[in-house]
């Protein structure tokens, strides 16, 4: 028999600056409810989640507010609302976790990337993040710049 493959996930849109403002805390994997033409405009690849976040509404869901994926050119009349709130779905006892670590911790719910997984679903990763000081980022970058020399030191002894 033949192994199968695994395909390698296709990352949609991604949050780079999560990492550098956020201290990031637990990972959720979440779907997304998302209209056909939603799908197509993922799959091109220019949607944006940079300035987005996730939020609990009065009825316990979870939704993406602020993600932009731009409507489908070839749709014409059906396209979507290209900022609309989407619906995350998740598990009952994590939502009851995200909304309680932003109501009393003072943490956030802030996307990572939005990918398609092995089955070709549009999955969303959302990590619930505490906003990191000025200092802090200076401490990330410092980091980050001596790790980076210090690669450089070790190429050049051999």
């Amino acid at each position: 028999m033949s192994a199968k493959k695994e395909r390698p996930l296709k990352v949609a849109a991604e949050n780079r600056r999560a990492r550098y403002n956020y201290e990031i805390g637990e990972t959720f994997e979440a779907g997304l409810m998302l209209t056909g033409t939603e799908v197509k405009s993922l799959r091109t690849g220019k949607a944006t989640i940079a300035e987005s976040y996730a939020s609990v509404d009065r009825a316990g869901e979870l939704f993406l507010v602020n993600a932009t994926i731009p409507e489908y050119l070839q749709a014409n009349r059906f396209n979507h609302e290209p900022k609309r709130p989407r619906k995350l779905l998740l598990k009952t006892r994590e939502i009851v976790k995200l909304s309680q670590g932003t109501e009393r911790e003072g943490m956030t719910i802030v996307p990572l990337r939005i990918y398609f997984n092995e089955q070709g679903r549009a999955k969303i990763e959302i990590a619930l993040a505490r906003g990191k000081q000025l200092h802090d980022k200076r401490e990330t970058e410092k980091k980050r710049d001596w790790n980076r020399e210090k690669g450089r030191l070790l190429r050049e002894k051999g």
